[in-house]
C-alpha cells in the first residue's frame, strides 16, 4: 500500500512541474534571437544614418549662431598678380599679393602663404618683413588676421634673360594659403539665441496659428472628399474602373504643374473662375484668390474677415491629396462583409442609416491613421504653398517660416530652431493620436 500511495504521489505531482514555462532562454533560442539581430543590424544602421543623423544634426545647428557663410570655414584667400611689363632685361615690375580674410566674423590665427617666384624673376629692394625668401621659395606669416582684413604684399623683382626665353605667369603657380580657425558648427559653444529670436518674432504665433488653420482643415477636407469618392465608388456600375483611374490624378501629377495651372485658373485678370463667375452674375469685380488675404462677410449681422487665399490654398490641398485617403477608405469597404448590409436593408435601413452605422464605425481605425499621416504631411508640405503664394496674402507657414529663415534671411541657426518647433509640435500630436485614437478590427 504504501508503495502504491508513493506511486500515486510522483504520478499527480509531475503533470504540474512539466507544465511550468521555463524561466530562461535556451541555447537554441539564444541562437535564434542573436542571429535576428544580426539580420536587423544593417536595418538599423540605414535608419540611423537616414533619419536619425539629420534630426540630430538639426537640433545640433538650432543651438548655434550658424549662418550660410559659416559652411564654409574661414580661410585666407591670396590673388597673385604681376604689375608691369617685362620686355628686356633688366626691367622692373611689381609681384603683389592680395590676401584677405574669407570671414566677416571669423579671425584667424597662424595665417600665411607661400609661393614659387617664377625662374628669371629676381626680387629686388627690400622683402616685407612679414616674408622670407628661400631660393625661389618665398613665405610671409601674417599671424592673427581679423575678421574682413584686407591687405597688400608687394615686391620689386628685375627680369633676366632666362625669364624673356621661357615667360611663366606667376599664376601658373598658385599660392599655398594656411590659417586655423575656429568652426562654429563643430565646437562646444551652444546658446538659446535662435529660439529667443524665433518665440520673440512679433509674426511666429501668427504663423503657428495659420499652420495649424491649414493643416487641420486641409486635412479634414481631404478625409471627407476622400469618404464620399470611396462611398460613390464602391457600388457597382459602368465605367467605374475608369473613374477610379480619374480619381487618382491630383495625387499622381506632378505638383509644380498643378500648382501653376491652379494659379492660371484662379488669375484675377485672365482666370477661368473669375470669368465664370462674372459671366453669372456672381462677382462684380474679380477677386484675386491667391493674392488677396482677407474680404469682409456679413454672417447674421456679424462681420467676419473671411481669409480668402489662406482659403484657396487649403481647398487646393484637399483636393490634391484626398485620392491617398480614397483609395485606403475603398480598400476598407471593400473587406467588410456584404451580409451585414443585407441583414441592415431586410430591417428597412435606409442608405444613411447603414452607413453611420455600419460602415463609418468599420471606417473608425482607417480614418484615425489618415488623419494622423495626413496631418503630418500637411504640416511639414512646403512646395504647394511656395508654388501658389510664396507664403504672402496671409498664408506663410512654419515650413515657409523656415525656408525664409535659412536661406531668405541666411540665419540657418533660426531655420533649424523653427524646423525643432515643428518637430516637436507633431511629435506631440503623434503621441495624442496614438493614445487616444480608436481601433476597429482591422
Amino acid at each position: 500500500m504504501a508503495t502504491t500511495d508513493h506511486a500515486d504521489q510522483v504520478t499527480t505531482a509531475a503533470p504540474s512541474s512539466a507544465a511550468a514555462p521555463p524561466k530562461t532562454l535556451g541555447p537554441l533560442a539564444r541562437r535564434e534571437r542573436n542571429l535576428a539581430y544580426s539580420m536587423l543590424l544593417p536595418t538599423f544602421g540605414i535608419v540611423m544614418a537616414v533619419v536619425l543623423m539629420p534630426l540630430l544634426a538639426n537640433f545640433w545647428i538650432s543651438f548655434k549662431p550658424v549662418g550660410l557663410g559659416d559652411l564654409r570655414p574661414a580661410s585666407l584667400f591670396v590673388n597673385e598678380r604681376l604689375r608691369g611689363d617685362l620686355e628686356a632685361a633688366g626691367d622692373v615690375a611689381t609681384l603683389e599679393y592680395r590676401v584677405r580674410n574669407s570671414s566677416q566674423d571669423a579671425p584667424l590665427r597662424d595665417a600665411g602663404f607661400s609661393d614659387t617666384i617664377p625662374e628669371g624673376l629676381a626680387p629686388t629692394g627690400d622683402l616685407d618683413p612679414r616674408c622670407t625668401l628661400d631660393g625661389r621659395l618665398l613665405d610671409c606669416a601674417l599671424g592673427e588676421v581679423e575678421p574682413r582684413f584686407r591687405d597688400r604684399i608687394r615686391i620689386e623683382v628685375t627680369a633676366t634673360q632666362a625669364y624673356l626665353d621661357n615667360p611663366v605667369r606667376p599664376r601658373d603657380s598658385e599660392a599655398a594659403s594656411r590659417a586655423t580657425s575656429d568652426n562654429v558648427l563643430t565646437s562646444l559653444e551652444f546658446t538659446f539665441e535662435n529660439f529667443t529670436k524665433v518665440f520673440s518674432a512679433a509674426e511666429f504665433w501668427h504663423v503657428l496659428r495659420v499652420t495649424i488653420y491649414y493643416t487641420i482643415f486641409a486635412t479634414l477636407g481631404a478625409l471627407v472628399l476622400g469618404l464620399f469618392a470611396a462611398q460613390m465608388l464602391n457600388t457597382a456600375f459602368r465605367g467605374r474602373t475608369v473613374l477610379r483611374g480619374l480619381f487618382l490624378f491630383p495625387y499622381v501629377a506632378p505638383v509644380i504643374a498643378v500648382a501653376f495651372t491652379w494659379v492660371l485658373l484662379l488669375d484675377p485678370f485672365s482666370g477661368t473662375l473669375n470669368a465664370i463667375l462674372r459671366q453669372m452674375g456672381v462677382l462684380e469685380t474679380p477677386i484675386n484668390f491667391l493674392g488677396q488675404r482677407a474680404v469682409p462677410l456679413d454672417f447674421f449681422g456679424l462681420t467676419i474677415n473671411f481669409p480668402v487665399a489662406l482659403s484657396a490654398v487649403i481647398g487646393i490641398e484637399a483636393w490634391r491629396s484626398f485620392p491617398l485617403a480614397f483609395l485606403f477608405i475603398l480598400a476598407r469597404m471593400q473587406s467588410i462583409s456584404s451580409d451585414m448590409y443585407e441583414a441592415a436593408e431586410m430591417d428597412g435601413a435606409t442608405p444613411l442609416q447603414q452607413f453611420w452605422y455600419i460602415s463609418l464605425p468599420q471606417l473608425v481605425g482607417i480614418l484615425a491613421i489618415l488623419f494622423l499621416l495626413r496631418f503630418i504631411w500637411t504640416f511639414n508640405n512646403f512646395d504647394d504653398i511656395f508654388l501658389l503664394t510664396g507664403g504672402a496674402a496671409g498664408t506663410r507657414t512654419m515650413t515657409v517660416n523656415v525656408y525664409e529663415q535659412a536661406f531668405a534671411v541666411s540665419n540657418l541657426g533660426a531655420g533649424a530652431a523653427v524646423a525643432v518647433v515643428v518637430f516637436l509640435v507633431l511629435l506631440c500630436f503623434s503621441l495624442i493620436i496614438f493614445k487616444y485614437s480608436p481601433q476597429d478590427e482591422g
